[in-house]
């Protein structure tokens, strides 16, 4: 069944008697990532970093009574909203043919009976909307469900999942990979499989938690993306940063978790200039294959400079609010840019971006994804002035670009359980975030106001699985 539907009316006294108690509602959120070092060698086998960034999907979910027994998933900013009957998924595969996967697994690749199980529920999703659209939402639905159908019931309880987001969608920021965190979380989560987040957590305890949520992210993103390096969902897992390497790529990348990345300001700024991975990717293929021995330095002083950064970061001297280490990392960002211009990869927006950020002097900037469009990252420097800060905003609105004020190599996924912050109120216990709060926050501001968890203030509410050397 569509769903455009009303929500669910609250039973009435007499209906009560038979639901059984419900779970109250939360909330799960995970960050967007960029690229800091290393893209296009990473390709060929060099070394990449990628982090964190304060721009976060945030999952809603909203436990109904017995009486219910309908699906509801509503991604209000993709314009997706569908109900399905939970009765009418195919769990009989399970029993037929497919064994199905326990909480615990180690899935690697998609079961192609399941995927064929599925078709008819997913082919009902947006059905009366343009083709390209449609692709997206089903794309989303199918990752869902997927998920959905291998760590619950036939007799879970019925329930709606709004998902929001403050990340710009396809900008290279990793959005479908926070997105497939918060619901592998979340329906963890009502399985009663993690345990915390809480302070004194083992370290031991907060890996096993967080591999749990990173592999079925990764299911979720086999869904969307068929072939995903697996990058994206490691880091909007676990936050900070990562250092990857793929070498065999029938294999994951070789990745080296960085939990004591210090959180540092950046400005990113979204061209909104369309491009393609893969025509970048071919460009620097083709480069190679032109001038094999010149290209291959390049890319191996990408390589040196992702390893210098690395070096500085995890050295015990190493110290975000020094002004020599930052502008040391600031001047490999203008570096690594300078390497990906020779490749041919930048693009005459992206140029302004930088030119607009030297002439001000605020901070080092470099293109973040494949280039030929999409975002760059500007690393601030300490005690930039507001002013000149909003006079360069001007500027950026000014050439049609989109900025946004984040941070770098924050928290990875955590919980809001139950769905209530202090935000000021004077309700008993804190603020509710319920259902209709939620869907009618308008645009990012508005979600970050009512339950954003670190661009404009730390919410102990929040809860989130840290390492110990990672505060």
């Amino acid at each position: 069944m569509n769903g455009t539907k009303s929500l669910p009316v609250r039973p009435q006294n007499h209906e009560r008697a038979h639901s059984t108690p419900m779970a109250p509602p939360f909330m799960v959120s995970a960050p967007g990532k960029v690229i800091v070092f290393g893209e296009h060698a990473v390709v060929h086998g060099k070394a990449a970093m990628a982090a964190a960034i304060s721009l976060r999907s945030y999952l809603h979910v909203t436990t109904l009574s017995k009486s219910h027994r309908t699906l509801r998933l509503c991604f209000p900013d993709i314009g997706l909203d569908h109900t399905w009957d939970i009765d009418d998924l195919p769990w009989d595969v399970f029993g037929k043919s497919l064994k199905k996967p326990r909480y615990y697994d180690m899935v690697t690749s998609l079961d192609e009976k399941l995927v064929e199980a599925m078709q008819p529920s997913i082919e009902e999703v947006s059905e009366s909307e343009p083709p390209e659209k449609r692709k997206i939402h089903q794309a989303a639905a199918s990752a869902f469900l997927y998920l959905f159908l291998c760590l619950q019931q036939p007799t879970t309880p019925a329930a709606i999942w709004v998902l929001r987001s403050t990340l710009p969608i396809g900008a290279g920021l990793g959005s479908s990979a926070s997105i497939c965190v918060c619901m592998a979380a979340a329906l963890l989560k009502q399985i009663h499989v993690l345990s915390g987040p809480h302070n004194d957590q083992p370290d031991e305890e907060v890996e096993t938690q967080l591999e749990r949520i990173n592999r079925w992210a990764f299911v979720g993103e086999l869904c969307i993306h068929g072939n995903p390096s697996g990058v994206d969902n490691t880091v909007s897992t676990r936050g900070k940063a990562v250092l990857f390497k793929r070498v065999d790529y029938t294999k994951p990348p070789q990745a080296t978790p960085l939990n004591a990345f210090p959180e540092l300001p950046l400005l990113l700024v979204n061209t909104k200039q369309p491009r393609s991975t893969a025509t970048e990717v071919a460009k620097v293929g083709a480069l190679k294959k032109k001038y094999p021995e010149v290209t291959e330095k390049t890319l191996d002083s990408i390589d040196q400079v992702t390893m210098s950064a690395y070096k500085l970061i995890t050295s015990d001297s190493f110290d975000p609010k020094s002004e020599s280490n930052i502008e040391h990392l600031g001047d490999l960002f203008q570096m690594n840019h300078g390497f990906l211009v020779s490749l041919g990869v930048s693009h005459p927006k992206l140029e302004h971006i930088r030119e607009l950020v030297d002439y001000a002097d605020i901070g080092w900037t470099k293109l973040t994804g494949a280039g030929g469009g999409g975002c760059a990252i500007t690393l601030l420097k300490n005690h930039v002035n507001n002013a000149r800060l909003g006079q360069l905003q001007d500027e950026f609105e000014a050439a049609g670009f989109e900025e946004y004020k984040t941070t770098l190599g924050g928290d990875g996924v955590g919980i809001l359980y139950p769905a209530v912050l202090k935000n000021g109120s004077a309700e008993k216990g804190g603020e509710e975030i319920n259902l209709q709060k939620f869907l009618r926050a308008e645009g990012a501001d508005d979600i970050e106001r009512l339950v954003g968890v670190g661009v404009r203030e730390k919410r102990p509410e929040w809860k989130f699985w840290r390492f110990s050397d990672s505060s």
